[in-house]
Parts: structure tokens; C-alpha cells; sequence
């Protein structure tokens, strides 16, 4: 599989990946938020960062994931965000073969439904450890630094995220 191939369905069967939310969370100046996934070893530091995503749960709509995911994630209340815009296609990403094989799931990597949401609160909303952490850090970042920051069989999707979603950041 090639980890670098556009993020779009192309000829991917859909039941073949996990159905995820990815949600871009801008500031008030248009910045991005980005988490540090916790646990991250230190040669791996440099592809740390990410932003908040999640899996789908029975019964539930994409955009109900996306809110759940948003509390979970950052702890931030759903008062503290206004909808931005959701993506029409769902962007795809293949697990590299190292992931796969620890994985115990039948899927070949996620198909996510991305969301842009614009943080009204203040930055003392953001509670890390309101559940088991995904994060153990967080920073404002600009939307086109974070395919750089990401673990590279994301860089793709982050790369669509930052062509449809730059309308965002300018405030």
C-alpha cells in the first residue's frame, strides 16, 4: 500500500476501514490546536503532535462522534465551539503493515469524517485529564505546520485537511 497516495476513497471498499471523526479545533486567531499524544517515545517526539480524532460507536452520527470526541479529547465543553464547516467525502488512511499486525481489528487503516470547529472559550477550558489522556500536552499551532507534525501515514490527510479547511484560519 502506499502511505503517500491521495486521501480520497478512490477504489477503497469503505467496509474495510474504520469509521473515525478527525475534528480541527482554530482560535479565536485563527490558529490550530494540536495534542501531543501521550506516551510517545522520544525518538518518536518529532511526530508527536496530532489533532483530536476518534472512533465511531454503534448508533451513533458522525457528527454526535465528533462532539463526544471533542470532550474526551480536550475536555473542552461543547459550549466552547461553534460548527464550522463538515467535510462532504470521507479522507482515508492506510495503516502502515509495523501498525497492522499489533492491531487486532480487520481493518486495513480509517476512513474519517473531518470537522472545523472555531473555539470560543478561553484557553483554560482545555482539561487533559478529564479521561484516560490522549494528550499530555497542547499547543496553537498554524493549520499548514500540522502534516509536518503528524506520524507520516497521516501526512496526507492532514495535508487535504489544511487545502479545505485554510479558509479557517483567516480571521
Amino acid at each position: 500500500m502506499n502511505y503517500n497516495a491521495l486521501p480520497e476513497q478512490g477504489g477503497r471498499d469503505p467496509s474495510l476501514y474504520r469509521p473515525n471523526v478527525g475534528l480541527a479545533i482554530f482560535s479565536k486567531k485563527g490558529h490550530l490546536w494540536l495534542g501531543r499524544r501521550a506516551g510517545v517515545r522520544k525518538d518518536d517526539a518529532r511526530y508527536a503532535w496530532q489533532m483530536p480524532q476518534g472512533g465511531i460507536d454503534r448508533g451513533e452520527t458522525p457528527a454526535i462522534a465528533a462532539l463526544r470526541e471533542l470532550g474526551e479529547e480536550t475536555g473542552i465543553n461543547t459550549s466552547h465551539v461553534e460548527l464550522l464547516e463538515e467535510l462532504e467525502p470521507w479522507l482515508y488512511y492506510d495503516f502502515p503493515p509495523a501498525l497492522k499486525a499489533k492491531l487486532t481489528g480487520p481493518y486495513y487503516g480509517q476512513r474519517q469524517k473531518w470537522f472545523a470547529y472555531r473555539f470560543t472559550g478561553s484557553d483554560t477550558d482545555f482539561r487533559l485529564d478529564d479521561h484516560t489522556p490522549e494528550f499530555d500536552a497542547w499547543k496553537w499551532a498554524k493549520l499548514e505546520d500540522a502534516a509536518g507534525l503528524v506520524i507520516p501515514f497521516k501526512a496526507a490527510v492532514y495535508e487535504e485537511v489544511a487545502k479545505r479547511f485554510v479558509k479557517w484560519t483567516e480571521v
